[in-house]
C-alpha cells in the first residue's frame, strides 16, 4: 500500500496530558507536511492549532476523554465549544458503565446529543474495546449504526489495550453505513496496512509519521 495513501488515513495524534504548545505545533506542521487526515489534539489547544494551521490540516479533538464518564450534557458542551474553537472532527468516549449495564438507549441518546452539538462536523464514537466483551462490541456497532455519528472507533489509547485485528474484523462484519477508526497500538506500517485491509478507514496513531520522518 502506498505510504501517501496510508498517511491520508492517519489522524496524527498527540494526547499526552503533558503535551505543550510547541509539541502540538510540531504535530500540526507534520500533519500539514505529510497530508494526514487530521491532527488529533487535546481540546485546550484546538483554537490555537486552528489559527496556526489556517485550514491546511483538519483539527480533531477528544470529548469525555479518556474515561467517558462525564455527563452527556458536559460532553455536548465540550463538543460545542470545540467546534466554536475550530475543530473539524470530534472523537467522543461513550459512557462505558452504561454499556456494561446494557443501557443502550441511554448511550444512543448521548451520542446523538453530542452529534447535535457537532453540527456538520464529523463525530467518531470511541467504545474502548479492551473493556468490552464481543457481545457488547457487536451491540455498540448496532447503536452506532442507529446513531447520527459518522465513525465507530476502537480505543482511547489510555486504557488497558488498543486496536486489535480481531476488533476491526468484528466491526467490519457489523458496521455497514458508518466508518471505522482503529486507534492505539498501531506501531508500524505493516500494522497500518493490516487495519486498513481489514476495513478501517482511519488510523489514530503518532507512529506512522515518525517512521516516515526517520526514513527520509
Amino acid at each position: 500500500m502506498d505510504i501517501k495513501n496510508i498517511l491520508s488515513r492517519v489522524d496524527h495524534t498527540l494526547l499526552s496530558p503533558a503535551a505543550t504548545w510547541d509539541e502540538i505545533r510540531d504535530i500540526c506542521d507534520d500533519g500539514i507536511k505529510y497530508q494526514t487526515a487530521s491532527v488529533c489534539i487535546p481540546p485546550c489547544f484546538v483554537k490555537q492549532a486552528a489559527e496556526y494551521s489556517g485550514g491546511r490540516v483538519k483539527i480533531c479533538t477528544v470529548i469525555g476523554f479518556p474515561h467517558g464518564n462525564s455527563t452527556a450534557a458536559v460532553k455536548a458542551y465540550e463538543a460545542e465549544q470545540a467546534v466554536k474553537d475550530g475543530a473539524d472532527e470530534i472523537d467522543m468516549v461513550i459512557n462505558i458503565g452504561d454499556v456494561k449495564a446494557a443501557k443502550y438507549a441511554t448511550v444512543l441518546k448521548e451520542i446523538n446529543l453530542v452529534k447535535q452539538a457537532c453540527g456538520d462536523k464529523i463525530l467518531k464514537v470511541i467504545i474502548e474495546t479492551c473493556l468490552l466483551t464481543d457481545d457488547e462490541k457487536v451491540n455498540m456497532c448496532k447503536i452506532v449504526e442507529q446513531s447520527d455519528a459518522d465513525f465507530i472507533k476502537t480505543s482511547t489509547g489510555f486504557s488497558t489495550g488498543g486496536a486489535t485485528p480481531h476488533d476491526i474484523a468484528l466491526f467490519a462484519e457489523n458496521i455497514k453505513t458508518k466508518r471505522i477508526k482503529a486507534a492505539g497500538g498501531i506501531r508500524s506500517v505493516a500494522d497500518a496496512e493490516e487495519f486498513l485491509n481489514l476495513g478501517a478507514d482511519r488510523l489514530g496513531t503518532s507512529r506512522i509519521v515518525k517512521i516516515v520522518k526517520e526514513n527520509e
